[in-house]
């Protein structure tokens, strides 16, 4: 099984306008809602490639009432904690005459103490039944910098592989903590390192070799490349994987059906090579879908053949 932690769970709003102007008003073509947050994204993607998964985290209000009933709609089981406040809305507007996106984040709800020792039991026993724990995005007000570095160290000792994606002092702070992955994109992986970096794959690749196993113990680094695909870094060798060319109608959700691919391969125990085909697949099928966090199976299976993978030297 797969377990996702999302601790700032939200509804994921898709508008579609015609044309984004500022300061006029906008007749909205279209509109998506979904659960959303990157574990539940993650979780989803990994359900419809056909592995058993359970989402968790902090859900709460009206908000979160919505995402309960969309997941049960949608088949995907789900362990939530239930907080004081409204989980927050997540606004993509996509401007119909260019395809570029706008995204409007709102904070989301203050987590206290009592409810993140609540979670930590929850995940003890979850991570208990897993092969993969996934924890995914940003931190709501009120949990501090470190409590990934925590979960990652209880779900280890429960026997799980733990996957983090996240950002910010929470990230500097969980790879501290040796999860099995880390997905940092390039601004990322330099605050890792503590120094600008080069913007090519050659630069990118020769910042990742000096991430020495003292200094960063995740088992697998790997970083986005956007269109061009991604750089990893696993059991002392690196990988250059090259993504399907592709006419992309959504970006958001991309990195978290790539962890979904990965995912599902650790925990069929499949190798490297085979996990990045699937996960980088899985990334570009989601950019051909108007949702976040979707994929239709066949197109993933479509774009494994086109994707490759480069063992470098």
């Amino acid at each position: 099984m797969i377990t996702t932690v999302t601790l700032n769970a939200a509804i994921d709003k898709t508008y579609y306008v015609p044309r984004l102007s500022p300061e006029s008003v906008m007749r909205v073509r279209r509109v998506f809602a979904e659960p959303g947050g990157k574990g539940i994204n993650v979780a989803r993607v990994a359900h419809q490639l056909g592995h058993e998964v359970q989402a968790a985290g902090f859900i709460g209000g009206h908000n979160g009432r919505f995402i309960r009933q969309e997941l049960d709609r949608q088949g995907l089981r789900h362990d939530f904690i239930e907080i004081e406040g409204e989980s927050r809305i997540c606004l993509n507007i996509i401007d119909e005459s260019d395809g570029s996106s706008t995204e409007l984040l709102e904070p989301g709800p203050v987590v206290d103490a009592e409810a993140m020792e609540r979670l930590t039991v929850k995940l003890r026993r979850l991570a208990a039944q897993s092969r993969v724990v996934c924890l995914s995005g940003s931190l709501p007000a009120g949990v501090p910098a470190g409590f990934y570095a925590e979960l990652i160290g209880l779900a280890k000792r429960e026997g799980a592989a733990v996957f983090l994606d996240t950002s910010g002092e929470a990230l500097l702070r969980g790879a501290e903590a040796a999860p099995q992955l880390i997905k940092p994109n390039e601004a990322e992986l330099a605050q890792l390192i503590g120094r600008p970096i080069g913007q090519s794959p050659a630069d990118i690749a020769e910042q990742l070799a000096s991430l020495s196993p003292e200094r960063m113990s995740a088992a697998c680094i790997t970083v986005s490349l956007g269109a061009d695909g991604s750089l990893t870094y696993y059991g002392g060798a690196y990988y250059r994987t090259y993504a399907p060319r592709i006419e992309a109608v959504n970006t958001v959700g991309c990195g978290d059906a790539f962890i979904a691919g990965m995912a599902v391969c650790m925990a069929e125990d499949l190798p490297i090579e085979e996990a990045l085909r699937l996960a980088t697949a899985a990334g570009s099928a989601n950019a051909l879908n108007e949702k976040a966090g979707y994929v239709n199976p066949e197109q993933v299976r479509e774009l494994l053949t086109q994707v490759a993978v480069e063992r470098l030297q």
